[in-house]
């Protein structure tokens, strides 16, 4: 009686440990059956595309914002690092210093979100601080330099303020579609002229047309005038 008392025990611990094993597969396909419904629930809920683009426009807008206050740092710190600027055109960045300031100026005047339109404040910023250096690292200026930074220093306050005639302010935002699309020019023929793109910035050119791609997304979504739309194309 002992001896079958003692072989009828592991026959029970295998049974009982059997029982649990199939419990505990139970409770993970119970939890696995409730993930999978709520699961199945939040993608059958549908997904208001009218809310949805507007927060997406904002997200982004204030994305490209954060991005552009370290949009030309690459251009920068390349011409310092290397002291020099070569293959690259000055008139390009001088005319990007303009364009900047009108766009920035009529944005302003139209009372647009900060976030259509805050990026322009530090790309202006970091381009000025980059023709300065381009200037530094330059052969010395000359009259002319001279004359075109005064006459920038005295114009452009007036512009930002909005304090010209309401015709020659849209007259001016008209012309900065040429403005951009001249500055583009002298680099291009420049790159093209010396076989290679000296110290120019392949992360800052990759940003700038990045951002426009962006830019067009989000000023569609803000009710951007068509002119500020056709902008993004050429700001970055």
């Amino acid at each position: 009686m002992p001896a079958s008392g003692n072989q009828s025990l592991p026959s029970h611990s295998k049974s009982k440990a059997l029982k649990m094993s199939n419990r505990k597969k139970l409770a993970m396909l119970t939890k696995m059956d409730t993930v999978v419904m709520k699961i199945g629930s939040f993608l059958s809920v549908p997904i208001d595309v009218e809310k949805l683009l507007p927060l997406l426009s904002t997200v982004l807008g204030y994305s490209i914002i954060a991005s552009s206050t370290i949009g030309k740092l690459p251009q920068i710190l390349k011409i310092l690092k290397h002291g020099s600027v070569r293959g690259l055109s000055v008139a390009s960045f001088e005319l990007e210093v303009v364009g900047y300031t009108i766009a920035l100026a009529y944005c302003i005047h139209k009372g647009l979100p900060f976030s259509a339109y805050g990026e322009l404040a530090f790309l202006l910023i970091q381009a000025i601080i980059l023709v300065a250096i381009i200037y530094y690292y330059s052969p010395p200026m000359g009259t002319k330099t001279w004359m075109k930074a005064l006459l920038y220093c005295g114009l452009a306050p007036t512009v930002l303020a909005g304090k010209i005639d309401p015709a020659l302010f849209e007259v001016l935002y008209a012309s900065q579609h040429a403005i951009f699309f001249f500055a583009r020019v002298p680099q291009i023929w420049k790159n093209f002229t010396n076989k290679g793109t000296g110290e120019l910035s392949f992360l800052t050119c990759f940003m700038n047309f990045a951002g426009s791609i962006v830019r067009v997304f989000t000023s569609i979504q803000e009710k951007t005038p068509f002119s500020g739309i056709l902008d993004s194309d050429y700001i970055y």
